[in-house]
């Protein structure tokens, strides 16, 4: 196979085009991409951006007429590699017993390749997908998307229009529960709501006994009040959706745990489950804030004056409010110090954002699912952190995350975003082009 129907090799061009946000440099990636679809001519291409070097990818791939043009979408930047420890060079692309190794490998170029590589089978084979594909490769998810999905959706909607459904990332590496293996597939996601606080004091030579209200200890105040911080519990309906089928697949005692964490009123943490599971599953129930960014002095023997802290902070969809995030907030941290808004996402008004749907097309990629893994049950999923696919919703377009990768059990995959050793098996590679072809050939 040539390297557009092969992934393995496209994923390795594409880990190769350094593209860390910041600075981005997306546009080596989109000139890489329209290099290699330099032989049809069938294809509406367009690059746009707010700047040259933060370049958005458009390509259309016409269809036989079958269905509405579908989205795919995905980014093109990574997230940097400054202070981790890898055991291979994050951008060499190393292919080691059977995984394809380096940053962006599961965030997300493993993703962009299986899209294009179902794209190009499909086109060798003759068929055309079942409508058009529009795919979307865009700048700038890492870093707000400012760049990227927020500036086309504001600035060129039209290159949108009459898409009904989109797929983009998440919903990629399978869950092990009880021993059962599920395909996530996503139907809803929070919004990132960054903040910085800025604490300010005395500072002075560190010779001497610090006084009360240095940042200094300001900091340890803020880092206790937010450590391992639960906020308030609010169960939507993506989230009562995937605990109930998840009780459904799973045997006694741990479904009757899982229907408890959705029909009890109480705010206990979920019980009986391995620990990544516990701590995703309760991220589904409540907003989140971590503190993730300091900056302090740059001198041994100087108390530093000013500290700045960076929040991430995380929004449930549906109704909830920056307002109401901020309230709980304050709870934890008081009244002070000063909150400045970083980066919202992609829902200031959340009443344009199609609640989730699990119509027709949803069941066709949990068909596809069920046929390519008969071990496996499919899973609805709200996603506890936030992708390009609120833009695109707030189009009016119905967005999943479906990326499926079939990966060994008790595998680290799903961890492995923005770490170190960030790899993705060549067998799961295949496994989700092999189903993205499917969609592409049948959906409705």
């Amino acid at each position: 196979m040539n390297s557009l129907t092969n992934p393995v090799p496209l994923l390795q061009d594409l880990i190769r085009i350094d593209t860390t946000n910041p600075p981005g440099n997306e546009i080596a990636c989109a000139e890489y991409l329209i290099d290699r679809f330099a032989h049809r001519d069938d294809l509406d291409i367009k690059v746009l951006g707010p700047s040259r070097d933060r370049a958005n990818l458009i390509v259309r791939f016409p269809g036989r007429g079958a269905a509405p043009p579908l989205l795919l979408h995905g980014h093109s930047d990574v997230v940097p590699v400054t202070g981790q420890d890898w055991q291979h060079p994050p951008f060499e692309a190393r292919l080691v017993d059977g995984e394809v190794w380096g940053r962006g490998s599961v965030d997300m170029k493993g993703g962009l390749a299986m899209m294009v590589s179902s794209l190009a089978r499909l086109h060798e084979a003759g068929p055309r997908p079942a409508g058009d594909v529009v795919l979307a490769v865009v700048a700038d998810e890492e870093h707000g998307s400012i760049a990227g999905a927020r500036w086309l959706t504001r600035e060129h909607p039209e290159l949108f229009s009459g898409i009904r459904y989109a797929v983009g990332e998440e919903g990629g590496a399978g869950i092990e529960l009880g021993r059962q293996r599920f395909h996530p597939i996503v139907v809803a996601e929070k919004r990132a709501c960054w903040f910085r606080v800025t604490l300010r004091g005395p500072g002075g030579h560190a010779s001497r006994l610090a006084p009360p209200q240095t940042p200094m200890r300001q900091l340890g105040h803020l880092l206790t009040a937010l450590s391992g911080a639960r906020l308030p519990r609010h169960l939507g309906p993506a989230a009562h959706r995937m605990l109930t089928e998840l009780a459904g697949h799973l045997p006694d005692p741990l479904a009757g745990r899982l229907r408890s964490l959705r029909d009890d009123d109480g705010d206990a943490p979920p019980a009986g489950l391995p620990e990544d599971q516990a701590l995703q599953i309760d991220s589904l129930l409540r907003n989140t804030v971590n503190p993730t960014v300091v900056r302090a002095g740059d001198k041994i023997n100087v108390m530093p004056g000013e500290i700045t802290v960076d929040l991430d902070g995380r929004i449930l969809p549906g109704d909830h409010t920056r307002e109401e995030f901020v309230s709980e907030l304050r709870a934890l941290i008081g009244p002070e110090p000063p909150l400045e808004l970083l980066v919202e996402g992609f829902a200031v008004d959340q009443s344009r954002i199609p609640e989730p749907e699990f119509g027709g097309f949803y069941e066709t990629l949990a068909d596809i699912t069920r046929k390519a893994d008969a071990d496996a049950a499919p899973l609805p999923m709200m996603s506890p952190a936030s992708t390009d696919a609120g833009f695109f919703a707030q189009l009016g377009i119905r967005c999943y995350g479906w990326l499926p990768m079939k990966v060994p059990a008790g595998s680290p995959y799903r961890t492995l975003l923005h770490r170190a050793d960030e790899r993705i098996p060549v067998e799961a590679l295949e496994f989700g082009t092999q189903c993205m072809t499917a969609l592409l050939r049948d959906y409705r």
